[in-house]
Order: C-alpha cells, then structure tokens, then sequence
C-alpha cells in the first residue's frame, strides 16, 4: 500500500496548491502508516525538484519526457496508471486545479476507483475510508465514503496550509511505456508567465459589471500591484470580453480562497459566491446597499467602485511611501 500525489508542474516550479497537497498527503499517510510518494512531470530544475521532499515526499518520480509538456489526458493517465501498478498504489491525490480535475475523474475510471473532488480536509474515518466536501454551492458539507480498494480525491485549494514535513529527497526517473496508438485529444495547459496564478494567490482583487467597461479595470490591476495580489472578475465581465476567461471566478469559473477576497463592483450572484466563498476574509463596494455580496461580506462600503478604488489606491500608496521610509 502507498501513497501518490501528482504535483502540477507550473512553467517549472510547483505552484502553492501543489506544495499544499504533498503537506497534506504526508499527514494522510501518516495516519496510513505508508509512503509518500510524488509524481512529477515536465521540465524542472534541480533545487525546485527537491522541494517535494522538504514538503514531505518520501520518494519522488520524474517523468520529463517532452511528450509531458502538454496535458495530453490520455497520456498522462495511462502514466499515472503505470505508476500506481508499478508501486501498489491505493491512494491517489491530485490539487482541485485545472489539470487536477481534468486527470482523477479519468484516473479513477481507469483504476475502477471511487472518487471524491474537492476535500476539504483529512479524512474524518480511515476504515471505511469517509472524506468532507462542500455541496450546494458551499452551503452545507456532505460526508462522502469510498468503499473500494482504490481511492482517488482532488484537495479543494486553501484547504490544508503548506508546511516543512522532510528533508530533500533525490528525484527518480520514471521510464515511461508510453501508448500503443498515437493520441489526438489534447488539454492545454495554461500559461502567465510572469503572474500570479489566481488559485495561488492570497489577495485577489476582483471586479464586475460595476466597473462599467474593460478599461477601468486598469485601477483593479493597479491596486493588484501595489499589494502583490492577483486580477479576478466575474462571468459577464469574462463575457463580455472585458477581461480573459482565466480570471474567472465562480462555479463555473476558478474556485478560489485567497486570504482577502476585495470585491469591486459585485452583486454577488450565488453561482459567483460559490467559487469565492472559502475565502478568509471578504471586502466588498457596491452602490446597493440590498446587493446580496454584503451577506457574504465581512467589510462593505457602500458606495460607487469607481470612487473608493482610486483614493484607496492612494491610501495603500502612502502607507507603502512611510513604511519604506
């Protein structure tokens, strides 16, 4: 019996949600009483493919054939396949990220495995094996249980904190058989280079149809600079073109749960709260003082975005001025 995590790989480094999946799946074979084992594929560097092991990886497997530098579904889950036979496999954990969701449903019908997305925490029972996720929107958690001898889940992000379990382990080539036939169906990774990923994020500013057009989310972009954060809007802001289809957060979008959620400009249509509502603290503007996003809010302003954003900008501005001084 063993344990296995597959670590996304994002433009050569492990993004937070995959350090905060080895974290978790080192608690979880503890309890287990088994090996950590990480499954990694890409191009990564030296230093960065030693963090699995501090994050706490017993053994960790690299498959940096360039056939993994797309998220080709059916080749990867036939390696994943490989893997879990080559290493008695029972246990199989990926990150509720988009490669994540695209891969455990696909892993779990091959292996003839029970499946749960999105945990939220470690399992509350080891035998029968029973794990907590959200429903309804985040309204009210359900207690799934997996009766079979395989079992796969994807960690919802924020869910577990990232910490220091090992020490630095040396990575092992996986010799991959590869596929019989060639593939043509393929997922493509996403790639922004040089930003913050919006499920790594721990502020994220967002905006919606408040903003009134595509160019005033320039003041969004700007206060996401000055505190570090990451760029996030709604699905009629994403259809209307103002802003790219990856910044999308809600049900049907990106489920996130930064530590400050700041929303400009929202009315807080339930399906958009769903993908937020993990987050640890909420601010919202909106003119409505009956706008449905104050319920979730923690902090509100009544008041135009437009207004607040710019002499919140400046605030955030000075107080950056004295602290630097």
């Amino acid at each position: 019996m063993s344990l296995l995590i597959f670590a996304d790989n994002h433009n050569g480094h492990f993004p937070k949600h995959a350090r905060e999946l080895i974290s978790y799946g080192r608690r979880m074979a503890e309890d287990l009483n088994t090996q950590t084992i990480v499954l990694v594929t890409g191009a990564l560097s030296d230093e960065e493919l030693l963090l699995p092991g501090k994050y706490g990886a017993h053994r960790v497997l690299v498959a940096d054939d360039p056939r993994f530098e797309v998220l080709d579904h059916k080749l990867y889950t036939a390696l994943i396949e490989q893997v879990v036979s080559e290493k008695g496999v029972t246990h199989l954990l990926f990150s509720y990220s988009p490669a994540g969701k695209a891969l455990a449903p696909l892993a779990a019908a091959r292996l003839q495995a029970g499946y749960v997305s999105a945990v939220t925490g470690l399992p509350e029972n080891y035998d029968p094996f029973t794990v907590r996720k959200m429903i309804f929107s985040g309204k009210v958690f359900a207690s799934v249980e997996i009766s079979t001898e395989k079992k796969v889940i994807t960690l919802a992000p924020n869910a577990w904190k990232e910490e220091i379990l090992g020490e630095a382990v040396e990575p092992e080539k996986v010799s991959f058989a590869g596929l019989p036939q060639p593939v043509t169906d393929r997922l493509s990774l996403e790639r922004h280079e040089g930003r913050i990923m919006l499920t790594d994020a721990d502020i994220v500013i967002s905006g919606g149809r408040g903003m009134q057009n595509a160019e005033n989310f320039r003041l969004l972009e700007e206060l996401a600079g000055l505190l570090g954060g990451a760029v996030a809007c709604t699905r009629p802001v994403s259809d209307e073109g103002w802003r790219p289809p990856e910044e999308h957060a809600g049900q049907t979008g990106k489920i996130i749960a930064p530590d400050l959620y700041f929303a400009f400009g929202i009315s807080g249509a339930i399906q958009h709260l769903a993908g937020v509502s993990g987050s640890k603290v909420i601010a919202a503007v909106n003119k409505d003082p009956d706008a449905p996003i104050f319920e979730a809010a923690d902090y509100g302003i009544v008041g135009d975005a437009l207004e607040v954003l710019p002499r919140l900008i400046e605030e955030v501005k000075k107080r950056k001025a004295a602290r630097n001084r």
